[in-house]
């Protein structure tokens, strides 16, 4: 992948904000938001997980809630810090390769003073839908629940990346789905948080199958 310059540093995050917008002013989306209302009224901190290609739409429907969000230190994930910044959203850089350990730990502190955080666990770079095992032990640190989120359009772009992320298509019906909180304890093991893994992953692979039967009908 090419290494994006000043200009595409300065200049993407923008244009890629002002694109989103006028994309989302045309889609009709359905929130389904009753899982994590009571606790957004109770300030619980929250992980939010969701799969890299179906991310496109909250920073816009949701990044008024200032939530933390894991970026990489690559040039393109200050791309994506910049861009999501734009929104609202607080960038904590960091992946499993690079700053992985220090990232964790800001994201631990930043649920324990009451905050909120966002994880895509099978990125920056996959496997897709694969999830990685940070999540996991971010919620074991910091008691805070994962909570699975999807996004299902009814016709979508599909982009040739290791991803195939996903690009609703103008106009179309578009449905945002949170999951039942998981919990992770505190003095789970190697079982327990192998455990904790799978149950995020078929949870996020099944509200993803469900969003996009939602969004067709």
């Amino acid at each position: 992948m090419k290494i994006p310059g000043p200009l595409a540093l300065a200049a993407g995050p923008v244009l890629g904000a002002i694109a989103l917008r006028a994309l989302a002013g045309t889609l009709r989306i359905r929130r389904e938001e009753a899982p994590v209302a009571p606790l957004w009224a109770a300030r619980v901190p929250l992980i939010y997980a969701v799969w890299h290609d179906r991310m496109l739409l909250l920073p816009y429907l949701y990044g008024h809630r200032g939530a933390h969000v894991l970026a990489s230190r690559s040039r393109d994930g200050e791309l994506v810090a910049r861009w999501i910044r734009g929104f609202g959203l607080d960038p904590v850089r960091g992946s499993s390769s690079r700053g992985g350990g220090e990232a964790l730990r800001a994201l631990t502190r930043a649920l324990r003073s009451g905050g909120e955080v966002v994880v895509v666990p099978d990125g920056p770079r996959g496997p897709r839908e694969v999830l990685k095992p940070g999540v996991i032990a971010l919620a074991r640190r910091s008691g805070a629940p994962i909570v699975p989120t999807a996004v299902g359009a009814s016709s979508e772009w599909r982009l040739r990346s290791w991803d195939s992320f996903r690009i609703p298509r103008p106009f179309a019906r578009c449905v945002v789905r949170f999951g039942e909180p998981i919990h992770v304890s505190r003095d789970a093991h190697r079982a327990g948080e192998d455990a904790a893994r799978k149950e995020v992953e078929a949870a996020l692979r099944g509200l993803g199958w469900q969003v996009d039967e939602e969004a067709r009908r």
